[in-house]
């Protein structure tokens, strides 16, 4: 699968910029500046965000950022969440979209996806009229099965139109949306697929072990601590091909998505990060080191399915 020439090889994510608890401690606008600038500096201009991150205030501290720069110069992928539809909009997509338009100051998203699938025909059918309105670049589905691509790809067939890109949760320790067919689907399609949790929310990064452990403060030091001692073997290959090439470890995983024909979105809030992403793009994996990650990942026979997704099948 081949992603587009004009995008990033990766994008950024701004899910932790919403302080909505998943990661911890918040996060100050001033903190995350640096982090902004050295993505836009290393041309990781792609950003990844959504009204339910924070309830607006992911897009709010992005937007703050964006206001200084030519539309031209950035990419933006938000998303429509059901969860958050106003049931007495007329049409709950459109009102959506606007006011996460209106918070980071924006007219177009260049990709706008339904972020999961509950009660997904009837806001794909509201989505098509902002399609044509020419608000939107590309029509994205997040958190989808390959049935329910399919059916929104019919309804939207109807009307001319098409889905152009797929986001699901993808790692070394979730690859169901590799062995359900979703990724050959997409790419006999020419369907960008975005991969998201690539690192595990920092799992699979090297900086978490069980001397180091999540802060227990956040959802995913619940999710993952009890999880670290069965991760010892896994990042330990990782840290072993990281060290092979004189990078980082949370270079790996990032570098097997990209080998995997995806297109990753990596959270960002510190610098360190950011250079990671942006070296890791240029990281080539052998056949051999990819195919060792995937056992080290099947061996660890760990359930990574958070409580808004599902096991695609």
């Amino acid at each position: 699968m081949s992603v587009s020439n004009n995008l990033p090889r990766i994008a950024m994510g701004a899910w932790a910029w919403g302080n909505d608890g998943t990661f911890g401690s918040p996060l100050a606008a001033d903190t995350l500046r640096p982090v902004f600038d050295a993505a836009m500096k290393n041309g990781l201009k792609l950003w990844d965000t959504a009204y339910v991150y924070g309830m607006g205030q992911s897009e709010k501290t992005l937007g703050e950022f964006l206001k200084e720069l030519p539309r031209a110069g950035y990419m933006i992928s938000d998303k429509f969440t059901p969860q958050c539809a106003n049931p007495k909009a007329e049409n709950a997509v459109i009102d959506l979209y606007h006011t996460s338009a209106g918070l980071l100051g924006v007219d177009f998203m260049d990709f706008y996806w339904i972020h999961n699938p509950l009660d997904a025909p009837k806001w794909t059918k509201e989505l098509i009229p902002l399609a044509k309105s020419g608000k939107i670049g590309k029509i994205g589905l997040s958190n989808h099965s390959l049935a329910e691509i399919k059916e929104a790809e019919a309804i939207l067939e109807q009307e001319g139109l098409e889905i152009s890109a797929v986001q699901n949760h993808y790692s070394l320790l979730n690859r169901s949306s590799e062995t359900s067919g979703i990724l050959k689907y997409c790419k006999e399609h020419g369907i960008i697929f975005f991969s998201y949790m690539v690192l595990e929310q920092g799992a699979l990064s090297g900086k978490y072990d069980t001397a180091h452990p999540f802060p227990e403060d956040s959802d995913r030091g619940k999710t993952y601590n009890p999880m670290l001692p069965q991760l010892e073997k896994l990042n330990g290959g990782v840290k072993e091909i990281a060290e092979r090439h004189g990078v980082s470890a949370a270079q790996i995983p990032v570098a097997w998505a990209i080998a995997k024909g995806t297109l990753p979105i990596i959270g960002v809030t510190k610098v360190s990060q950011v250079e990671d992403a942006a070296s890791a793009a240029n990281l080539d994996l052998s056949d051999d080191e990819i195919q060792a990650l995937e056992a080290l990942g099947d061996h660890a026979g760990l359930n990574v399915i958070r409580y808004w997704e599902k096991k695609m099948e």
